[in-house]
């Protein structure tokens, strides 16, 4: 059973920066995506940014340029940096992982931004 364990969130001022790691029990290569969704009070859960195993990358507009997708092979751990952050940028973000047709999530870190 794949285990997926989010960290890193906080509560943190506009214009703060965080890391967002996410350690997969097993090798993330064999995952075909991984990505990071955040869920907002009263919102939908919506994709943040998303990594491919051949390293393709996608972030949603409302980010870009903000927040940066990555990840380590050796350490199995995909990350989320997350820089000038904003109050709207406030949830809880969620890992999740594909292989084939089967979905993976984490149980989340809290994101707070607010002065």
């Amino acid at each position: 059973q794949v285990q997926l364990v989010e960290s890193g969130g906080g509560l943190v001022q506009p214009g703060g920066s965080l890391r967002l790691s996410c350690a997969a029990s097993g090798n993330i290569l064999s995952f075909d995506f991984m990505g990071w969704y955040r869920q907002a009070p009263g919102k939908q859960r919506e994709l943040v940014a998303s990594i491919t195993s051949g390293g393709g990358i996608n972030c949603a507009e409302s980010v870009r340029g903000r927040f940066t997708i990555s990840r380590d092979n050796a350490k199995n751990t995909v990350y989320l940096q997350q820089n000038t952050l904003k109050p709207e940028d406030t949830g809880i973000y969620y890992c999740r992982a594909i292989m084939g047709v089967v979905s993976y999530w984490g149980q989340g870190t809290q994101v707070t931004v607010s002065s």
